[in-house]
């Protein structure tokens, strides 16, 4: 029983394994080459480059801390 059990799991993961093979892959050049063309077409719009307006910050303190 156990025997084919694992021969049920071998043929399962070699037929993944053919999937992931056969699968077509893109070059890392150009997938990296089309992330910084993004980057650079949107850090306009970009919070972590431009900041937030403290008028538009919804995380802003309402008030300060004041220590004595």
């Amino acid at each position: 029983m156990c025997s084919s059990n694992s021969v049920v799991q071998a043929q399962k993961l070699v037929d993944q394994l053919r999937v992931e093979a056969s699968m077509e892959r893109i070059k890392i050049s150009l997938t990296a080459a089309d992330l910084v063309q993004y980057c650079q077409d949107h850090r306009r719009s970009d919070p972590l480059l431009t900041g937030i307006a403290a008028s538009s910050n919804p995380f802003k303190d309402k008030k300060t801390c004041v220590l004595l």
